[in-house]
């Protein structure tokens, strides 16, 4: 059995906007603020809030992401799901067919989104170098031990592999705070 040492990126509530549903929530031609570079480069928070509305409740204060992406995506932890009244399914980043939709309020405006929420898978991105480096590939699935007094194995952690990402496994706050995590610790990654 392989193991190898990864940072952990705690993720809070977001949205990734595709570039219509910017203009639409910030007024034609908005450009976001970056105000945060993240751990995946090119990737940043944004100045930019949005109010997200569901069945039960709103929530407003939502960070925005950037860049713009082809499609607009709410990623929520469960426990956020009970406030607004969403049941949104675990979901590889990308993958929203099917997915609850809500409304999303901006400043200019508000739309609403037909699918788009979910709850983000755990997963690792990586370089291919990385990938080649321990012995796994795009789509592989591995566990993580997390040591500590919350000790416990992450089980079907996702392998994402692209030249465009950087070394960084991420979990959402409710998996954060259930093993007592904080940004930048170290979790050993077990191959095989």
């Amino acid at each position: 059995m392989k193991t190898f040492q990864v940072p952990v990126g705690i993720s809070n509530r977001h949205i990734h906007l595709s570039e219509e549903h910017i203009g639409i929530l910030f007024g034609a031609g908005h450009q976001l603020t970056r105000t945060k570079d993240l751990s995946q480069p090119g990737q940043f928070a944004c100045e930019e809030t949005v109010t997200l509305v569901g069945p039960k409740g709103s929530m407003p204060g939502v960070r925005v992401l950037g860049p713009a992406r082809k499609a607009t995506q709410v990623e929520l932890a469960a426990t956020d799901t009970f406030k607004i009244g969403v049941k949104p399914p675990v979901r590889d980043s990308g993958d929203i067919a099917g997915s609850p939709g809500l409304e999303v309020v901006g400043p200019a405006g508000k739309v609403q989104v037909e699918a788009g929420t979910i709850i983000a898978a755990r997963h690792i991105h990586m370089t291919p170098e990385d990938a080649e480096k321990y012995g796994v590939k795009d789509g592989d699935h591995v566990k993580v031990q997390v040591n500590g007094p919350r000790a416990g194995v992450f089980e079907r952690v996702l392998i994402r592999v692209s030249p465009n990402y950087a070394l960084d496994m991420h979990v959402d706050t409710d998996e954060g705070n259930a093993f007592g995590l904080r940004n930048g610790d170290l979790l050993d990654v077990i191959v095989g």
